[in-house]
C-alpha cells in the first residue's frame, strides 16, 4: 500500500513542456525519444535499401515515378548511376547498424526499462542520460545532412576501408564526425547504464535475481564501452589523414588515377580494418543481446514458467561478452595474416557459439511444457528462435578460413548477416515493442493489425535473405552495382534478383499495419483493465500505468527469482518479484 508522502511526491511533480518533452532528464523520456528516432532511421535505411532493390533487379533501367527527383548527379533520367550506388550502399549500412537496431535495442529499452525492472527511480546521472540522447540526435542528423553535400555522403562501404575513404570526397568527413559524435553517445549511455545497475538496484535486487533482460544489457554496455573507443580513436585517425596530411592508414607508393598519390606514406591500411573490426565483432552482439533479453522476458512471461537453465544462461551471456573480443579477424581471413593466427581465429570463432547455442537451446526447453499464450509479442519471440539460430548456422562456414575465403565476398555473407539481423533480431525488438507498449502508453496495439505486420514480414524476410545464400554458394559477388549482369556465369541465377527485390517491395508494405497500429493505438487503442496486463513478474509492472515521475508509488523489496510462474501452493500463476507472501 503506497504512503500519501510517496504519492504526493509521485503526483506533485510539474514541468514545462520544454523540460518534459524536449531536454528531459526523466529516463522514460529519453527511451521514448530514443524510440522515435530509431524508428525513423530504420525506416530511412530500408528506403535506402529498397532503391538500391531495383537497380539490382533492373540494371539500367529508369526507376518509375521518382527516380527523376533524386537529380542529374545521381541518377540523370531516374537511371541510378554507379556512384550513387556505392552512397546508398554505404549509407544503408551505417544508419541500420548504428542509427537504427544498435538504439533500438541498446537505447530504447534499456533506458526505459532498466530502472523499472531494478527498482530505481531513474538513471545515476539524468542530465548525462539527456546529453547521450542530444550527442545520438546530432551524429545522426549531420550524418543525413550529408546527403546535401555537392559530393553526396560516404561511399566506401559501411566499413569505410582504408585507403580508399582516406582519398574519398568531402562525405567521408561528414561520416567520420557523425560516427564520432554517435560512440560519444553510446559510450555515456555504457557509463550509465552499468553505474545504475550496480549501485540503485532495489532491496533485495541481488544480481541473481536480476532479470536476463538486466543482464543482457549490462554486458551489452561493457561491450560499448571497451569496444567502441578504439573505433572513436581510429575515426580520429583517418581524419587526421584527410584533413591534417598524415599517413597512419596511407601505404607509401600509392596510385590514384595513374598518378602517384602525393603523401608521405608509410601507415597501414590494413591497422584500420583491425580498428574497425575489434568493435565490428562485438557490435555484432551489442545488436543481438538486447534482443536476446526482450525475448527470454516474453517467453517467461507467456509460457507461465520459470527459464529452464537461467543460472547457465547468466554465465553464458558473460562468457560471450568476453569471447566477443578475441575473434574480430575472422573478418580478414582475406588479408594473408598466417596460419597460426589464422588457426587462433578460426578456434575462437567456432568457440564463441558455444554460449549463444546454450541460450537459445534453454529458451526452447522453456516452451517444453509451457501453457504458451499465443499473442503478438510471443509470436514475434517464437518466430526470433529459428531465424537467429539459423542466422548463426549460416555463419559457421565464415568462421573457417578455407570456406571463408571463396564465400568472403559474396552474397553469402549478405545472406548470413541479414538472418542473424532482421529475421532474427528485428523480430526481437518488434516483439519488446508490442510487449511493453501497453506499459508505456496504457493502450494495448491491435492484436489484429499485429498479425497482419507479423505473418507477411516473417514470411518476406525469408524470401529476401535466403537466396541471396544460394546466389553466394553459387560465386555471384556483392556490392556490384548491377546486380552481376556483366558476369556470364551469373546469368543463369540473375532471376533471384528480381526475386528478391520484388520480396523486399512487398515486405515493406507490410510494415505498414505497423505504422499505422503503433500510431493509432496511442490514442485510440483498448485501454489496459491494470497495471500489469501481461500478468508478468518483474518489477516494471508494479508500477503505475505509464509509470510516473520516480516510477514507484511505494517502497519496492524484492523478495524472489524474476520468473516465478505456477509456484506450488500460490494462489495465482504468478507471484511478482515485489510479493512478500505466496
Amino acid at each position: 500500500m503506497s504512503s500519501p508522502q510517496t504519492d504526493a511526491h509521485h503526483d506533485s511533480h510539474h514541468e514545462s513542456f520544454i523540460s518534459k518533452y524536449i531536454f528531459s532528464t526523466d529516463h522514460k523520456m529519453i527511451g521514448i525519444q530514443y524510440l522515435f528516432m530509431s524508428l525513423f532511421f530504420l525506416f530511412f535505411g530500408f528506403c535506402l535499401m529498397l532503391l538500391m532493390r531495383w537497380q539490382i533487379a533492373y540494371p539500367g533501367q529508369p526507376l518509375p515515378l521518382i527516380g527523376k527527383m533524386f537529380g542529374a548527379d545521381s541518377m540523370p533520367g531516374g537511371v541510378m548511376l554507379p556512384e550513387f550506388y556505392n552512397q546508398l550502399g554505404a549509407m544503408h549500412g551505417t544508419i541500420m547498424v548504428f542509427l537504427g537496431v544498435v538504439p533500438l535495442g541498446f537505447a530504447v529499452f534499456g533506458n526505459y526499462l532498466i530502472p523499472l525492472q531494478i527498482g530505481a527511480k531513474d538513471m545515476a546521472f539524468p542530465r548525462l542520460n539527456m546529453f547521450s540522447y542530444w550527442s545520438f540526435f546530432a551524429g545522426g542528423l549531420l550524418m543525413l545532412s550529408s546527403f546535401f553535400l555537392p559530393g553526396g555522403p560516404a561511399s566506401n562501404g559501411w566499413t569505410s576501408y582504408s585507403p580508399l575513404s582516406d582519398i574519398a570526397h568531402d562525405g567521408q568527413t561528414v561520416w567520420l564526425l557523425s560516427m564520432a559524435i554517435i560512440i560519444i553517445s553510446s559510450l555515456l549511455s555504457s557509463l550509465n547504464f552499468i553505474t545504475t545497475i550496480f549501485n540503485l538496484r532495489a532491496p533485495g535486487m541481488t544480481f541473481e535475481r536480476l532479470p536476463f533482460f538486466i543482464w543482457a544489457q549490462l554486458i551489452t554496455a561493457f561491450l560499448l564501452l571497451l569496444a567502441f573507443p578504439p573505433l572513436e580513436g581510429a575515426a580520429f585517425l583517418q581524419l587526421c589523414d584527410r584533413l591534417l596530411g598524415t599517413s597512419f592508414f596511407l601505404p607509401s607508393g600509392l596510385f590514384v588515377n595513374g598518378h602517384i598519390y602525393n603523401v608521405s606514406g608509410g601507415g597501414n591500411a590494413l591497422l584500420w580494418q583491425h580498428l574497425f573490426w575489434f568493435l565490428g565483432h562485438p557490435e555484432v552482439y551489442v545488436i543481438i543481446l538486447p534482443a536476446l533479453g526482450i525475448v527470454t522476458e516474453i517467453i517467461a512471461c507467456n509460457t507461465r514458467k520459470n527459464i529452464s537453465g537461467f543460472g547457465m544462461m547468466r554465465w553464458s551471456i558473460i562468457f560471450l561478452g568476453f569471447l566477443s573480443f578475441v575473434v574480430w579477424s575472422h573478418h580478414t581471413y582475406l588479408t594473408g595474416m598466417g596460419t597460426d593466427i589464422t588457426a587462433f581465429f578460426q578456434t575462437t570463432t567456432m568457440i564463441i557459439s558455444i554460449p549463444s547455442v546454450i541460450i537459445v537451446s534453454a529458451l526452447f526447453i522453456t516452451l517444453w511444457g509451457g501453457s504458451i499464450r499465443f499473442n503478438v509479442p510471443m509470436l514475434f519471440a517464437l518466430a526470433f528462435l529459428p531465424m537467429f539460430g539459423f542466422g548463426g548456422l549460416t555463419g559457421l562456414p565464415l568462421g573457417l578460413a578455407a570456406t571463408d575465403i571463396p564465400l568472403h565476398d559474396t552474397y553469402y555473407v549478405i545472406g548470413h548477416f541479414h538472418y542473424v539481423v532482421a529475421p532474427g533480431v528485428v523480430l526481437g525488438l518488434f516483439a519488446g515493442i508490442y510487449y511493453w507498449f501497453p506499459k508505456a502508453t496504457g493502450r494495448k496495439m491491435n492484436e489484429f493489425l499485429g498479425h497482419l505486420h507479423f505473418w507477411p514480414t516473417l514470411i518476406t524476410m525469408n524470401l529476401v535473405f535466403f537466396p541471396m545464400l544460394i546466389q553466394g554458394l553459387m560465386g555471384l559477388n556483392r556490392r556490384m552495382y548491377d546486380g552481376g549482369a556483366t558476369y556470364t556465369f551469373a546469368h543463369d541465377i540473375l532471376f533471384w534478383n528480381r526475386f528478391i527485390s520484388q520480396a523486399a517491395w512487398i515486405m515493406a508494405i507490410a510494415q505498414l499495419p505497423f505504422i499505422f497500429n503503433f500510431f493509432y493505438s496511442m490514442f485510440n487503442g483498448e485501454k489496459v483493465n491494470s497495471d500489469n496486463p501481461w500478468e508478468a513478474t518483474t518489477l516494471e509492472w508494479a508500477t503505475p500505468t505509464p509509470p510516473g515521475h520516480g516510477n514507484f508509488t511505494r517502497p519496492i523489496t524484492v523478495y524472489r527469482d524474476p520468473y516465478s510462474y505456477s509456484l506450488e501452493g500460490a494462489p495465482k500463476d504468478y507471484s511478482p518479484q515485489d510479493q512478500k507472501e505466496i
